[in-house]
């Protein structure tokens, strides 16, 4: 059997540097990087108006994210998800999706850029 991936996430302050880490740490483990913002746009464009709204949206994407995340890190794909990973529940979250699976993560704390 292949090994699994490796996911990697992040967490920081607005402005410390997580989407630019995320392309670095990218590159540097053969990884899928996979944007939070990204997804949002291509599946909710112009909706987006408030805090309010980015949560709901945030958490209905969600359940899509989980099964393709899931379904690279199966197949040996390492990937780095610029998403926050801010609070504690953000990360128990993340923590969830390889613990499910039995690979491995890794967590990046970024101080302010």
């Amino acid at each position: 059997m292949k090994n699994q991936g490796k996911l990697f996430f992040f967490c920081g302050k607005v402005g410390a540097g997580k989407a630019t880490k995320s392309k670095v740490v990218a590159i540097e483990n053969d990884a899928v990087l996979i944007s939070e913002d990204e997804w949002l746009a291509a599946h909710f464009p112009n909706q987006i108006l408030s805090f309010d709204d980015y949560i709901k949206y945030a958490n209905l994407i969600k359940p899509f994210i989980k099964n393709h995340f899931q379904s690279l890190l199966k197949v040996g794909v390492n990937v780095v998800m610029d998403f926050p990973a801010n609070t504690v529940k953000q990360r128990l979250w993340f923590s969830s999706l390889c613990n499910e699976l039995g690979c491995d993560h890794e967590f990046l704390y970024l101080k302010d850029g």
